[in-house]
């Protein structure tokens, strides 16, 4: 039999291994560190930005993925989309694997936050990484453009299928879908002056996903006349990554009678715990689209206007609709984890039959302590586009002098830049310029795979 004091050491002890996991049960905000990188890049200072992102990667190995999907997107601006495509391939094949659940890590998340496991992206980034890994390939050779075309569209009706866990409805069925893969899938058909059908049917396909793509009906009614261009032609097409993309900040959260439905569905798949009558706001992530000063990108050939890019892919609006689409599901996951830390601590105090008043309010304490540490998951693709846009120009065959620039309402609001490019009979040359601001990231890429 224990003596009280001896039963107080042990307590003593054991408040103290509690005391410790408040260590790890932390992490500051994923968005802090990486900032300056970021802001780098969008200066256009890519040699600042590059030396920022690699030291981070160092000292933030659970942040390493979207680390390399940031490298990625400043090699492609940079010129080096052979390696943009290495790091897209990489993050890929990792991010589907972690989609395989991994059991230790979920309970480590429960007791401390999200920020403790693997990232395995959002909804939205693993459709866009085919997307760029599409775009990447085009510009170095094209060999594999229209495997990761097909990529995309497999990948978003996979994830569609997949739902929620806890969710009676599947919230993903009103997803929108991304056309871009469709859209450069129908390009590359139509270039091999054999397959206008396939052409049509992903040319259909834009047409239903994004039905304010204007340009896309020319498309299909030159693929059903079965002419890619006219004779002594080639067609130029110029793609560009426009605007600051999304990003995530850590809010509270109120847990609404669907998130509590969810997270009464979680806990009862976790173990024998029960909801309490109240519970406090909760942090979660939250999905921010920053308001942006260019909105498209005016183009002019040989010193004539030609007109302003359109949006084949609106990136915000995705990432902004999915975060909305699922957010009971996210809330839920942080009630679920508000609980089981307040049963571990009650549990505790049980197991180990605390019966000073002291030691109880320590117990407690702790327990507060414990959910104040925890922070939302705001680990994210930094440095993707607000839009990927395009537009298809046809020339006659020789040298022509592109100029791009930045522009606000179908009106140029900044310089622009130029770029020589050929142009071949029968056959399409690709063009990529990012313009995240009024000022152009990185260089002009042109590509006749």
């Amino acid at each position: 039999m224990f003596s009280r004091k001896a039963r107080r050491a042990s307590n003593r002890r054991r408040l103290s291994l509690l005391l410790a996991c408040l260590a790890i049960a932390g992490c500051a905000s994923h968005s802090v560190p990486l900032r300056d990188a970021r802001q780098a890049y969008y200066a256009g200072d890519l040699r600042r930005a590059d030396e920022l992102l690699v030291k981070a990667s160092s000292k933030r190995s659970r942040d390493a993925d979207v680390l390399k999907l940031d490298q990625a997107m400043l090699h492609l601006a940079a010129g080096r989309p052979d390696e943009a495509e290495r790091l897209l391939r990489e993050v890929r094949d990792r991010f589907d694997h972690l989609e395989q659940k991994d059991v230790r890590e979920a309970t480590l998340s429960l007791l401390t936050d999200d920020t403790r496991r693997a990232y395995a992206g959002e909804d939205y980034e693993k459709v866009m990484i085919r997307s760029m890994l599409a775009l990447s390939n085009l510009m170095r050779d094209g060999s594999d453009a229209e495997a990761y075309c097909l990529q995309v569209d497999q990948k978003q009706a996979e994830i569609i299928e997949t739902g929620v866990p806890g969710e009676e409805e599947n919230p993903k069925l009103g997803y929108k879908r991304v056309a871009f893969g469709s859209y450069l899938h129908g390009v590359l058909r139509e270039a091999s002056h054999l397959h206008y059908d396939d052409a049509a049917r992903s040319f259909g396909q834009v047409a239903a996903w994004e039905p304010n793509f204007i340009g896309v009906q020319s498309d299909l009614q030159r693929v059903s006349a079965g002419v890619h261009s006219a004779p002594d032609h080639g067609v130029v097409y110029v793609f560009a990554l426009v605007g600051r993309g999304p990003y995530k900040e850590e809010t509270a959260a109120e847990a609404t009678s669907n998130a509590l439905l969810v997270a009464d569905r979680i806990l009862s798949a976790v173990g024998d715990h029960t909801l309490p009558p109240t519970i406090a706001p909760v942090k979660i992530p939250r999905v921010v689209a920053p308001v942006n000063e260019v909105d498209g990108v005016y183009v002019a050939v040989d010193e004539r206007p030609f007109g302003v890019t359109q949006t084949v892919t609106n990136v915000n609006d995705l990432a902004v609709d999915q975060c909305q689409a699922t957010m009971n599901h996210t809330i839920a996951r942080a009630v679920v984890r508000r609980v089981v830390k307040k049963a571990t601590v009650y549990t505790a105090k049980d197991q180990m039959k605390v019966d000073n008043g002291l030691l109880n309010f320590a117990f407690d304490a702790a327990g507060v302590v414990w959910e104040a540490t925890e922070s939302a998951d705001t680990r994210c693709w930094g440095l993707l586009p607000a839009q990927i846009q395009v537009t298809r120009i046809e020339l006659p065959v020789g040298t022509h002098q592109l100029s791009l620039g930045p522009a606000r309402g179908g009106q140029p609001i900044g310089p622009a830049n130029s770029a020589a490019v050929q142009v071949e009979n029968g056959r399409n040359t690709y063009v990529l310029v990012s313009y995240p601001t009024r000022e152009m990231v990185g260089e002009i890429l042109t590509a006749t795979p």
